[in-house]
């Protein structure tokens, strides 16, 4: 394990504790000399990171502590760079920008030594085939997603009939190649699923729709679970 590693592990163990936590438990589960967990903690309270007590007494982590938001595990940042890879190569055209500028932002912002695991990764996302186009800005159907708008869709289905509907967009769900909005339709007054690049024309209406997007989802989860009991 990296010192790094371990140093946010330390973090971790002592923020679960509910009580103090003293150095040999702390290097039995890092698996690590005692020296060496003394170093770790030597160096974290040199970081203010708010630890109290002292060899033999125990460890104690102030509540309240906020870690630094990039303080990765190598496996952690692994993970990161891996789904921003295959957001890269399956989003719309600004979603998969901003997953390659996360991936540079990283890059920029984690320490020296972790940036081997960004640029020689053991992991890397595969493309086989790309996602179909589409006739909408993607980025504005996220916005609608956020902020709860009803969406007014122009649609065409698998046999080419053409429907206009009013849906409320749940979220946008990714298949290899395809893409599809999972949404409450108010025409069918269910749940349906929209494949993007069906979709010949779609206006963000200044309508919101009611209830909680959360339970919405929960709803769909809900109906999606009983048709797979079912099949």
């Amino acid at each position: 394990m990296r010192r790094t590693e371990r140093l946010f592990q330390i973090i971790q163990v002592l923020r679960a504790a509910r009580a103090p936590v003293t150095g040999r438990e702390l290097a039995v589960e890092l698996e690590v000399s005692l020296r060496t967990l003394y170093r770790d903690m030597a160096e974290l309270i040199a970081q203010r990171v708010p630890i109290t007590g002292e060899a033999g007494m125990g460890y104690v982590l102030d509540e309240g502590y906020d870690m630094p938001p990039l303080m990765l595990t190598a496996d952690e940042l692994e993970a990161a760079v891996l789904g921003a890879g295959m957001v890269a190569g399956q989003a719309d055209p600004t979603l998969a920008r901003a997953a390659r500028d996360l991936v540079a932002k990283l890059t920029e912002s984690i320490p020296e030594e972790l940036r081997p695991v960004v640029l020689d990764a053991s992991s890397r996302a595969i493309v086989a085939r790309g996602p179909k186009a589409e006739q909408f800005d993607g980025a504005r159907l996220r916005v609608a997603i956020r902020e709860r708008f009803k969406v007014r869709l122009s649609y065409r289905d698998g046999e080419g009939r053409e429907s206009q509907r009013v849906i409320w967009p749940l979220l946008i769900a990714y298949f290899v190649g395809e893409r599809y909005i999972v949404a409450w339709c108010e025409t069918r007054q269910d749940y349906r699923h929209f494949r993007t690049d069906r979709i010949a024309t779609l206006d963000v209406l200044n309508e919101g729709y009611p209830g909680r997007r959360a339970s919405l989802i929960a709803g769909w989860d809900e109906v999606m679970a009983k048709r797979k009991a079912a099949s």
